[in-house]
């Protein structure tokens, strides 16, 4: 039996709309991440990189493709979330900051084609140096910001005997912090830079910090949506609303360390770069407790009876492709030796694992939000799919990680000759393609149950 309703319910009808408004633009951004990923799997598989006519396009995709997907994607779920976890309707707030972030959105899309290039390879924020990739990504930064201080203003408090809904809403509240940290750290970083830096080597120290500090939003969302996922497909997920806000404050507290990284290093420093390498690293542990706890109720749940019916069977899909990949990514993360693939093996699964989670908790709020009724076959086999795909595509990185194939390189740059290297990346373009087919039938899925709303 379960011991608390774990759902995220919709308060009025602003909020239903503020959510379906951040729900379709991160599905929007999905669709171009989409577009530029096959563009990335062709430049990258072997035999088919060497017809491929858009081998030089590979570093430009490449950009346009992360910054949709992980940073576009993700915070735009996080809009979700925020949403529903308010307490007061701000329309027109609301509306100022997802215009913003979608017109920000556009432009990104749009830049590679109206003459944006020259890309910077930094990490968590690569960049195309050109002034209207950087108004898109600032447009978009001014949305979430304005959307996140909303948030704050109007969030749910804790009153009287807290219950499941109660706990979940404080984790989407830690989850609003641990962004505004984030936030801080981009400006201290940006403080502490030399001007005399530039490239991308500048924004590598830029976004170093507060990119570490954002996979903690991204963990804390995550396992939101595992426990809305759980309990909604019948899974026995028994603990508390307490332990479970417990939990979701230990997710959150390595946080704290960061101030003292800041004090402690100077911003190009080694030692600077270490600790929050370190701090992803050992940090990241602390999602165990509750990510076991949902494991194990995976483990004793029945197959979803009449009670859940056919959404229980696509949603719990979803939360087993997500915590699996999210899994083996984390355990990638303790193979890195060097700079080779390994490095996107681990933060693909890791991602990844985040994103099918945010996928089912699509398809958990779409009936919701007063759309049609998902197709429940295609629904139930897409999370399998896209997570099957992505877990050959990483085994592929690793596998070729081992003979040193170097990260973010493409055609004959990748120096892949040996049989072994071959077949590794061959298996990472099959999965890869896979993922790509089973990243359409998420659209798919959603797109005929939207064009199904009621």
């Amino acid at each position: 039996m379960q011991s608390a309703d774990y759902h995220l319910h919709i308060s009025s009808d602003n909020v239903r709309k503020t959510t379906t408004a951040w729900l379709m633009l991160g599905l929007a951004s999905l669709v171009g991440a989409g577009i530029f990923s096959i563009l990335l799997v062709l430049a990258r598989t072997p035999a088919v990189q060497k017809i491929t006519p858009f081998i030089d396009f590979f570093r430009v995709a490449l950009v346009v493709h992360v910054d949709l997907s992980v940073l576009i994607w993700l915070l735009s779920m996080a809009g979700v979330m925020w949403s529903l976890s308010s307490s007061r309707d701000l329309p027109v707030w609301d509306r100022i900051s997802l215009l913003l972030a979608a017109a920000g959105t556009a432009i990104v899309i749009i830049s590679p084609f109206a003459g944006a290039a020259d890309p910077l390879m930094n990490n968590y924020v690569p960049l195309l140096r050109h002034p209207l990739f950087y108004s898109g990504l600032g447009l978009f930064t001014a949305g979430i910001g304005s959307h996140l201080l909303r948030s704050a203003v109007t969030r749910s408090g804790l009153r009287g005997t807290l219950d499941g809904t109660g706990a979940l809403q404080f984790g989407i509240t830690l989850a609003a912090i641990t962004t505004a940290a984030a936030i801080a750290a981009f400006i201290a970083s940006w403080a502490g830079t030399p001007p005399s830096m530039e490239g991308a080597i500048y924004f590598e120290f830029l976004f170093w910090g507060g990119g570490h500090v954002l996979q903690f939003t991204h963990t804390l969302l995550m396992m939101v949506a595992w426990v809305v996922l759980a309990h909604a497909s019948g899974c026995r997920f028994e603990l508390t609303p307490r332990l479970t806000l417990a939990f979701l404050v230990i997710l959150a507290l390595p946080v704290i360390t960061v101030p003292f990284f800041y004090v402690a290093h100077d911003i190009v420093s080694p030692g600077h770069r270490l600790a929050f390498t370190e701090l992803m690293k050992y940090g990241g542990l602390s999602c165990l407790p509750l990510g076991l706890a949902v494991f194990v109720s995976l483990i004793k749940a029945d197959k979803p009876d009449k009670q859940y019916g056919l959404e229980g069977r696509y949603l719990r899909s979803a939360l087993i492709s997500s915590l699996g990949l999210f899994a083996a990514g984390g355990v990638m993360g303790f193979m890195i030796t060097g700079l080779d693939i390994v490095i996107p093996a681990h933060y693909h699964g890791s991602i990844v694992g985040v994103t099918i989670a945010f996928m089912g908790l699509s398809y958990y709020l779409l009936p919701r939000l007063g759309f049609g009724e998902l197709p429940p076959r295609m629904a139930a086999w897409q999370p399998y799919l896209y997570g099957g795909g992505q877990l050959l595509h990483i085994i592929g990185l690793a596998w070729s990680g081992g003979y040193g194939v170097q990260r973010k390189t493409a055609g004959l740059a990748q120096g892949v000759d040996r049989l072994g290297e071959v077949a590794g990346m061959g298996l990472m373009g099959l999965g890869g393609l896979i993922s790509v087919i089973g990243g359409f039938l998420f659209l798919v899925v959603c797109y005929k149950s939207i064009r199904g709303r009621s």
